[in-house]
Parts: C-alpha cells; sequence; structure tokens
C-alpha cells in the first residue's frame, strides 16, 4: 500500500543498447499529459508498472536527461537471476504502453556544497549523469568514480567524459582506496552514491572514518536482493498466517500476494515504511537494506520486508489490528 501518484498511459517510442547489459527506453507521454510529468531535477525517477507473467508489478528507474520535449528516457539493466522485472522490460516492444507515475525525487542534489564527489557502480549511473551534466554546467568544483565490472560495461562514458573531462576516473571492478578521493575534499564536501550495497557500505565505512559528517554522504541503491536467496517461513499472528516465501519473491511481494497491505515507498531498502517489527527469530536475518542502522541490525528486532530476507523462520507484528475492521465499518456506515 503506497500513497498514490498521478500516472500516465507511456508509449515506447525507441530503445537502445547502450552496453551488453543495459538498455535505454525513450518513452512517449500523451500530448494532454502536464508539464509536471516531464520536468525533474537530477535524481528523479519513475515507478513504472510492468507486467511478470499475470501479475502486474511496479518497479522503479532513474531517470536520464531530456533530449526531447513530450518525452522520459530511463535505462534498464538485465538481470538474469533477479524477480523478473528486467526480463519483462527488456521484451518490451516499440508502440508498447505502459503506465508510469510523474518523476519522484527521494534522491535529489543539493546546489550549495562547495564540492562534490559523485560516485556510481555500474546500472547507478543512472540517475548521477544528470547531476554530473548539471555540476559542470554551472562550474562546480566535482568529481566523479565509475565503477563497471568490465570495460564495455560503462554506459554513458562518453557523455560523462564531454563533461567531466579528466575529472572522471573509470575503474574495473572494486574501487579501491576510496580514502584518497574523500580525505582532499572540503570540510563541507557532499558525496553521491548510486550502485550495489557493497559499494555503499564501503562509501559509509571510509566517510565515517575520515570523519564527515553523515548527512553529507548521500546515496540511492538499486536494490539488495540476494543473488544466492532461499525460501523461508514467515508467521502473521494478527492474520492467523503462515506461509512460505519462495527464493524469487521478496517478502513485501509474498504479504501482497497474501492480501496483506503492507505500507511501503522505495522498495529499495532505504527509506524505512515498509519496516515491521520481529516477534520472533528462529535462523538469521539477511539485513539488505541501509535504512536500519548497524546496531538494530544487530538486535534483529526490526526488518525492511521490501529487501530483507531471512534462513528460516520469522515471526512478524503487522500494521493490521482488528480494532480498525471496526472502524472501517462505523466509518462506511456513518
Amino acid at each position: 500500500m503506497k500513497i498514490t501518484e498521478r500516472s500516465h498511459l507511456a508509449v515506447v517510442e525507441s530503445w537502445l543498447d547502450v552496453t551488453p547489459t543495459v538498455r535505454e527506453f525513450t518513452l512517449r507521454l500523451p500530448s494532454e499529459a502536464p508539464a509536471a510529468a516531464t520536468q525533474w531535477q537530477p535524481g528523479a525517477h519513475l515507478q513504472v508498472n510492468v507486467l511478470i507473467g499475470a501479475k502486474e508489478v511496479q518497479r522503479h528507474y532513474s531517470l536520464l536527461p531530456q533530449k526531447q520535449a513530450g518525452t522520459l528516457r530511463i535505462a534498464v539493466k538485465r538481470v538474469l537471476h533477479g524477480r523478473g522485472g528486467s526480463r519483462a522490460m527488456w521484451d518490451l516492444q516499440i508502440g508498447q504502453t505502459l503506465r508510469v507515475s510523474e518523476p519522484l525525487n527521494q534522491f535529489p542534489l543539493d546546489l550549495t556544497a562547495p564540492e562534490y564527489l559523485l560516485v556510481a557502480g555500474g546500472i547507478g549511473i543512472t540517475p548521477l549523469l544528470g547531476m554530473a551534466q548539471l555540476l559542470a554546467q554551472r562550474q562546480a568544483k566535482v568529481q566523479m568514480l565509475f565503477c563497471a565490472s568490465s570495460d564495455d560495461e560503462f554506459a554513458y562514458a562518453a557523455d560523462l567524459q564531454a563533461c567531466l573531462g579528466d575529472r572522471l576516473n573509470l575503474t574495473v571492478g572494486r574501487p579501491e582506496q576510496l580514502d584518497a578521493l574523500i580525505a582532499p575534499l572540503a570540510t563541507e564536501a557532499q558525496a553521491y552514491v548510486c550502485g550495489p550495497l557493497g559499494l555503499l557500505q564501503a562509501m559509509q565505512k571510509e566517510w565515517e572514518r575520515a570523519g564527515r559528517v553523515e548527512a553529507s554522504l548521500r546515496y540511492e541503491t538499486f536494490g539488495a536482493a540476494s543473488i544466492q536467496a532461499k525460501p523461508f517461513k514467515v508467521c502473521l499472528p494478527r492474520h492467523q498466517l503462515e506461509f512460505e516465501v519462495d527464493a524469487a519473491t521478496s517478502l513485501l511481494d509474498a504479504m501482497e500476494l497474501e492480501g496483506i497491505q503492507a505500507m511501503y515507498g522505495c522498495r529499495k531498502g532505504e527509506c524505512g515504511l515498509c519496516v515491521l517489527p520481529v516477534l520472533q527469530l528462529e535462523g538469521e536475518i539477511e539485513h539488505n537494506d541501509v535504512f536500519l542502522s548497524a546496531h538494530e541490525k544487530r538486535d534483529n528486532k526490526q526488518i525492511c520486508v521490501c529487501v530483507s530476507r531471512v534462513s528460516g523462520r520469522i515471526t512478524l507484528d503487522s500494521a493490521y489490528r482488528r480494532e480498525n475492521d471496526a472502524l472501517m465499518v462505523s466509518t462506511l456506515t456513518a
């Protein structure tokens, strides 16, 4: 259950493979769409409804800088062992329609900092491309580290080199010496990071070690699903319900399939809206979120149901209360 955003039907106008595993889509909005549907600041994303089998699910994709009026551009990484969203997107044909939200921004760029460090991992380049271009246009002091799995996976590297020049560092594999990038930054510098969970955790560690202000490290992940996920059991006493979450389904998705309304926001383990209390744990929690603190994760008293998983069995206290049913009935009959 999520706060409803305004949405529109968009048409797939074209697509382009920018790397062997990254496909860019240009979506054409209807002519009657309001200006807000095509106006955004760097860091914004779209919520896209796609069909996986017979079920419509929501996925989130960062917006690329606009090239044509009335269009939106997103890039989708093909994930062979994911939850099926990328495969469904890659199967889209020109002329097909899909429902998209108006631009949302939970990763805004603050233009008041004296210096910027941008760090991207793989498809995490998508929100940072617009940031790099805007900061370069404003002649801000900025540098970027872009990590990819191979030389042919540096999506939009030519665009970045055009605006950043020698301030762009392309690195194949895991980044090394992050401390060397952080140490010379101005005291009030900001870092923007987007990529896999491991990259963010490495940046968090080095940022803290350097004595930097935590709020000056801003980040967005592109999901943290386990690549070695296994099924696990879930018990919800308030619903008198127990079910299994299979390896290809998130706990949040499994709850929704069982007819349980769960609050959520980002579906990436960042916002904390989906956090539920843990009543009992038989096994271990794989905390894949970046919302809970290290201390909270050690306590295992809460779990972000959108991305985290369990080895074993977990009992959760959902937001459901029987008195809410009575309240709703009385409200409807009043």
